[in-house]
């Protein structure tokens, strides 16, 4: 049965809901609280698809890490000191999250979902009209110390034990995999299932398809209140008036927490803003994505231009550029492609996106109990772009009434209710 779909939000999140909604034989309106040319938290991305990246966000060993680099302006994590309950109770949920049980349950689901997503990515990289830059080349983990290369050893150990495909090199090794790059590092880690795209390419690309399949997109259409009637959503309030629906998606974002707390929902995110700066004409053009191990720093082939991502500020729903963050990817570069110089960046503007993370590191995917026809999608850290189809696919199954493949249980929106 068709359904008149509403989802908030016009991210990478949203857009592939309404996709895989309008595949269904739905009907969509997409609200999107930016104008027709807004940015989003996916496309000054990195770009990559990460089977690789199996451990959630809250892991043992992070609390511990970010409380010695939030004394470094420059360090890849830093969390703002300031008054807010909701800042301390989710730092709290987190602590509670970063351990080892919880770590080993999530691992298998991320890994599900990850290698279900890249096939999504193949199936859209090979219809008509979606030319995104679809790379699969892998991705190389480059250690500059050999401390970091035995510690990326075990990641690549417990990967393997998880069917996900990891190398071990030395820098001989890494090198004969980048000929054209001089890197200085102890070694690397190479994940072959690993792949990269052009996130602007496909955000235009999922943006032409939901509008050529009839998806409406209402820009300038923040959300300002709901209309409900006991456990059903009515209809939503916007500048533009209100919009009703039989359902409703929530894909805000980093945005998403508050619009919950108006409906009385517990959905407790908060923003982590990420940066990136992209060389039009790099020295040196390495051709399979890299991260920078120890500095946390994602670097992208985009083609002829280099994509250099990275940090974590958590810093409320605050869009301005810290220059010292963003000094703190573009030192780092150097040290492992020797080539480069922080002179290189001079005069490039530097993006910055605010991410959605949850305090346990999972996304929030599914209805919630208190509304028949609320569902929510969200939640989805640094892993937004790369889970962002399989994501659609089966919040589109939830609205459609069918089963999801995967269990969703660790993603419950309301298991902080």
């Amino acid at each position: 049965m068709s359904k008149r779909i509403v989802i908030i939000g016009g991210g990478v999140i949203g857009l592939c809901v309404a996709h895989y909604a309008l595949r269904r034989g739905h009907r969509v309106t997409v609200l999107e609280r930016g104008a027709a040319d807004h940015d989003s938290c996916s496309l000054g991305s990195a770009g990559m698809i990460v089977p690789s990246h199996f451990t959630p966000l809250a892991a043992p060993g992070m609390v511990a890490l970010g409380l010695k680099w939030m004394w470094n302006p420059e360090s890849p994590f830093y969390v703002q000191p300031r008054p807010s309950w909701e800042l301390a109770s989710w730092g709290l949920k987190f602590w509670q999250a970063a351990t080892p049980e919880r770590v080993r349950r999530a691992a298998p689901l991320i890994r599900d979902l990850s290698f279900a997503s890249r096939a999504c990515f193949e199936e859209l990289a090979a219809q008509p009209g979606f030319d995104f830059g679809w790379e699969k080349r892998g991705l190389l983990m480059l250690c500059k110390t050999q401390h970091a290369l035995d510690e990326e050893a075990q990641m690549a150990a417990q990967a393997r034990a998880l069917s996900i495909p990891a190398e071990v090199l030395d820098a001989k090794a890494a090198a004969a995999l980048e000929p054209g790059v001089r890197m200085d590092i102890a070694g690397a880690v190479y994940f072959p299932q690993d792949c990269q795209l052009t996130p602007q390419r496909f955000m235009a690309c999922l943006q032409r398809a939901v509008e050529g399949a009839g998806g409406e997109t209402a820009f300038d259409s923040a959300v300002t209140g709901w209309r409900f009637n006991a456990r059903k959503i009515a209809a939503v309030r916007t500048a533009r008036g209100e919009i009703s629906g039989d359902e409703f998606v929530l894909c805000g974002g980093a945005w998403s927490s508050a619009l919950a707390r108006e409906l009385r929902l517990a959905l407790p995110i908060q923003a982590g803003k990420g940066y990136s700066l992209t060389l039009p004409q790099p020295r040196q053009l390495p051709r399979i994505c890299s991260i920078f191990t120890e500095a946390r720093v994602a670097v992208t082939p985009m083609g002829g231009a280099l994509r250099f991502g990275g940090t974590m500020e958590i810093a409320g729903l605050n869009e301005t550029i810290n220059p010292r963050r963003v000094r703190g990817i573009i030192n780092a570069v150097p040290h492992y492609y020797p080539e480069f110089s922080p002179d290189d960046f001079t005069g490039l503007r530097p993006w910055s996106g605010l991410r959605p993370c949850s305090p346990d590191g999972l996304p929030y995917l599914g209805r919630f109990r208190a509304y028949e026809n609320l569902s929510t999608a969200t939640g989805h850290a640094m892993m937004g772009l790369s889970l962002g189809p399989i994501t659609g696919l089966l919040l589109a199954d939830i609205l459609s009434g069918e089963k999801p493949a995967h269990d969703l249980t660790l993603l419950d929106p309301d298991r902080y209710a």
